[in-house]
């Protein structure tokens, strides 16, 4: 069996917004050699694909977060999930760390 080097998946839910909302296409890169934390991944648990960022890399595997933690059946949730269970890293669209973690400016003061 041929495997394609790029994926496209369409996100469900709301556990990756504001970034990645319900309905956004994907594309994932298949022959990725090293994960980084921050970067967005498509993984397989249960028999289901799932896109999650990668939060950091335990000795035990890979904890991954949803963007929407109110929303986000993830890590907190299942533990860790193992290195191999990882198919691809998203390539596009861009989602990276600042466009998740944007900072939010407090109200300026009344006059």
């Amino acid at each position: 069996m041929k495997v394609w080097p790029i994926m496209i998946r369409r996100v469900q839910g709301h556990s990756m917004v504001p970034v990645l909302p319900p309905g956004t296409l994907v594309l994932g890169w298949r022959w990725f050699t090293r994960l980084q934390p921050g970067r967005v991944i498509i993984f397989s648990r249960e028999n289901r694909e799932t896109i999650k960022r990668l939060d950091r890399v335990e000795p035990g595997g890979l904890f991954v977060l949803g963007d929407h933690p109110e929303t986000s059946t993830d890590s907190r949730h299942y533990g860790t999930i193992p290195r191999g269970s990882v198919e691809s890293i998203v390539i596009w669209p861009r989602t990276s760390m600042v466009q998740a973690e944007e900072p939010q400016l407090p109200d300026s003061p009344d006059k």
